[in-house]
């Protein structure tokens, strides 16, 4: 049973940039550079049957490319920090991608997203860092300056059943040429 998502690559050299930013954060596992991804919508689970059917929803996708902005670094978890991400520019063209997805996503019977869109690419997942910590490292390495790529396709990746972080593999990949 695979476990599926659709997401959006990171281009090599932006993937170099965002790996010097690793290091110097106790708790932190970083995430390799090759599995960097901005998540569209995670499917989870599923079977070959339904596996295939959203494969072949995907392919009616019908966008322009667009540019994607990265711009900072965060923390996801609030009071108890769970990973450091880069910040993805929230852009229309990513909003409305993401949102079409969701929608064939659920015309195949699964349920909606339960957390809201926040576009980002996951650094290193954390385990005891402190709030203090992440703060300090943010303080530090927070900043570099914009990194823009255009999206040309958005693929559905699998992964294996693991506390995440990848390794990804790409099942297929869906042009954005309207």
């Amino acid at each position: 049973m695979p476990r599926l998502f659709t997401g959006l690559e990171i281009p090599a050299e932006i993937g170099q940039t965002l790996s010097n930013l690793r290091g110097g954060l106790p708790g932190a596992r970083w995430i390799d550079p090759e599995n960097y991804h901005v998540t569209l919508r995670f499917i989870g689970d599923i079977d070959g049957v339904a596996a295939n059917e959203i494969a072949s929803l995907l392919d009616r996708v019908n966008r322009k490319p667009f540019e994607v902005a990265l711009q900072g670094l965060s923390s996801f978890g609030g009071k108890k920090p769970r990973a450091v991400v880069a910040q993805v520019v929230p852009s229309r063209p990513l909003i409305e991608l993401q949102a079409e997805l969701e929608r064939l996503i659920r015309r195949c019977g699964l349920d909606p997203e339960g957390r809201k869109f926040i576009p980002h690419v996951t650094l290193a997942r954390l385990r005891d860092a402190s709030n203090q910590d992440v703060a300090d490292y943010l303080s530090v390495r927070g900043y570099f300056p914009t990194k823009t790529f255009k999206a040309q396709r958005f693929v559905l990746f699998s992964s294996r059943a693991s506390t995440g972080g990848g390794p990804y593999v790409v099942e297929d990949a869906y042009a954005l040429s309207a």
